[in-house]
């Protein structure tokens, strides 16, 4: 009797866990899928999604190659090119969680954060929503590179789309820890931008930060889109004469840094958010 009840007990537990993990990974997809509708029928992100990345390589990339030519080899246009690339995801992807705060005015978050599954199932749906948002810019921007003669082969085609991926589930976890200390979309909208566009000087997108002074290079090295940078030219420029002149760590290097920040970042962010839920 005693082995018929133990055989009945662990069946019980069998099926009750597989529920538990199928109800996550429904409520992953749900919150994804919706996410992506939302991109679809809002033509304005979609126009300003595209727009600005090209703007960006297209003047201030070819401007700077038409200007400085070509030093240490390497090609200004394909550098603004690959730091933009990731800037973009990053950024499009951090941004975006800041509809987590519209979802808590209109009580959406608050019945999914009262749902049977887990927290942290809910705030990764979201960042994978928004990555999912973010590729198809990864997409554009890769074919107007080509458009403006940037030489790319399979491998570096396939490394910017891993990197692309990377870049953008990073700046989803980065957005999710800021998201924790927001109490409103006013907050997040007034501060986001004075994050965000520091890095963007400080992560060497537009221009090299081989030999800055050592104040900016501390300050550099605390900025998290510096890594999502480098890591997009480590696999581009793997393996040329460029990457001696452009990339600044090694490949493994910035996937272990990035890797650490990410699982810290999710950890910090899921518990301040989930926090402001329940004292709400």
């Amino acid at each position: 009797m005693t082995t018929i009840s133990q055989d009945q007990t662990r069946t019980r537990k069998t099926p009750a866990g597989q529920n538990r993990i199928g109800k996550n990974l429904n409520a992953i997809m749900a919150i994804a899928h919706r996410d992506f509708l939302k991109l679809i029928r809002d033509r304005g992100r979609l126009l300003s999604t595209f727009l600005f990345p090209l703007i960006f390589i297209g003047f201030l990339g070819g401007g700077m190659q038409a200007t400085f030519g070509s030093p240490n080899g390497y090609s200004f246009l394909t550098f603004v090119f690959t730091g933009v690339l990731a800037q973009t995801l990053w950024q499009s992807t951090a941004t975006g969680i800041i509809s987590l705060l519209e979802d808590r005015q209109n009580d959406f978050s608050q019945e999914i954060f009262v749902s049977p599954i887990s927290r942290y199932s809910i705030v990764f749906g979201k960042i994978f929503g928004e990555t999912l948002v973010a590729l198809p810019q990864a997409i554009g921007i890769v074919a107007f590179g080509l458009i403006l003669g940037i030489s790319m082969t399979g491998a570096q085609a396939v490394g910017l789309m891993i990197a692309s991926l990377i870049a953008a589930l990073y700046g989803g976890a980065f957005g999710m820890m800021l998201l924790g200390v927001m109490p409103s979309r006013r907050s997040a909208d007034q501060l986001f931008p004075f994050v965000f566009l520091p890095q963007f000087f400080t992560a060497g997108v537009f221009v090299p930060i081989n030999n800055l002074p050592l104040p900016l290079e501390i300050i550099s090295l605390l900025s998290p889109l510096r890594y999502a940078v480098d890591l997009t030219r480590g696999l581009y420029y793997y393996g040329t004469v460029e990457a001696d002149f452009v990339v600044l760590f090694p490949i493994w290097l910035n996937m272990a840094i990035l890797i650490f920040s990410f699982i810290a970042f999710m950890i910090i962010g899921t518990i301040l958010f989930v926090r402001a839920e329940r004292n709400r």
